[in-house]
């Protein structure tokens, strides 16, 4: 994803994903396995010498927000993280780590040594919202994460990022922004805002742009609050379209 300054590839740690976010393409796919930590690294290679892209720069960031929950193929992710800052030259400042919410593994991530950065896929403002949207609420709670989450040993120089795809008259309301600020007020963190990215099968709508700026200028009062461009819609590759299509790999 090339932006002025700056160079980003978004990689997978798992073919499908077993989590079943109620919003997400690939949640239909179901996991059918963890990807191995050459496997994960070589994304990194295969894009970067495809488009000339250079592992020593400070443009190039990674985030593992593709196909699958990280946090669920742990040690590989761990060892190509290890591969990327040791053997690449990747800086851990340039990896981001998206979970729905492991607790327990959000605390064995914690205590690695070298690690990507860590960011939460928050989605919902109350409880029994979460719960609908994202089934591994009712085995992690939203409470037991953010506990997890305020006892998270961040380094000096980094946030936590909480992510929220908005779903039109679903989470998006003022209401909600200003349950999410209040949920996350004792912790350093940012937001990043999502306006769903639809597809097939899917039975949430995209909010207004309107709704989507409304929505973060309320969080942006309190804490760092940015917009995520879509990036992909066209050919189903945004964030949460990631599921392959027909029978063949």
């Amino acid at each position: 994803m090339p932006e002025p300054g700056r160079d980003t590839i978004c990689i997978s740690s798992q073919v499908g994903c077993p989590v079943n976010c109620q919003f997400c393409l690939t949640a239909l796919m179901g996991l059918e396995r963890n990807l191995t930590a050459g496997e994960i690294v070589g994304q990194v290679l295969f894009v970067t010498q495809a488009h000339q892209l250079s592992t020593g720069s400070d443009r190039l960031n990674i985030v593992m927000m593709g196909m699958g929950e990280p946090l669920l193929n742990l040690p590989n992710v761990i060892k190509a993280t290890r591969l990327l800052t040791e053997g690449v030259g990747l800086s851990p400042r340039r990896i981001t780590l998206s979970t729905a919410g492991i607790v327990p593994k959000i605390e064995e991530l914690g205590r690695e040594p070298v690690r990507p950065k860590l960011a939460i896929s928050l989605n919902a403002s109350t409880e029994e919202q979460r719960r609908e949207l994202m089934p591994i609420t009712r085995k992690y709670s939203l409470k037991d994460l953010l506990a997890a989450c305020k006892a998270y040993p961040l380094r000096t120089w980094e946030k936590l990022t909480f992510e929220y795809v908005l779903l039109r008259s679903v989470n998006d309301t003022d209401a909600d922004a200003r349950r999410v600020v209040k949920l996350l007020a004792h912790l350093n963190a940012k937001v990043n805002l999502i306006a769903l990215n639809p597809g097939p099968g899917i039975e949430f709508e995209t909010p207004d742009p309107d709704r989507v700026h409304a929505f973060q200028a309320i969080v942006r009062r309190s804490m760092p609050c940015f917009v995520r461009k879509p990036r992909g819609r066209d050919i189903f590759a945004a964030c949460g379209q990631l599921k392959r299509q027909g029978s063949g790999l």
